[in-house]
C-alpha cells in the first residue's frame, strides 16, 4: 500500500479482498488509533436498537417524514 494525495488530504485505497473480509461496505465508518510507529484501523461500532428502545420512542421524539399522512398506499400494508 501507498500513503498518496487526495486532495489536500492524504488517503490509502485498501483491496478488495480485505474489505471483503472485514465485511465493511463503501461508506461504512472507520476509526483510526496511533500506537506507536502503528496505525490501528476498526470499524466503528454500529449503535443497534431494541424494538422495545424503538417502540418506547414518545411522537415528540420519532422522527417524522414529512408528508407522510398523504403518501400513496402501495404493498400488502394497505388495511382493508
Amino acid at each position: 500500500m501507498k500513503l498518496q494525495k487526495w486532495g489536500n488530504s492524504a488517503a490509502v485505497r485498501f483491496p478488495k479482498e480485505i474489505i471483503s473480509q472485514l465485511g465493511l461496505k463503501i461508506g461504512d465508518e472507520l476509526e483510526t488509533q496511533a500506537q506507536g510507529d502503528t496505525i490501528v484501523i476498526r470499524a466503528a461500532k454500529r449503535r443497534r436498537y431494541t424494538l422495545a428502545q424503538l417502540l418506547a420512542e414518545t411522537p415528540e421524539t420519532a422522527p417524522r417524514v414529512a408528508g407522510w399522512e398523504e403518501m400513496a398506499e402501495v404493498g400488502k400494508e394497505v388495511a382493508e
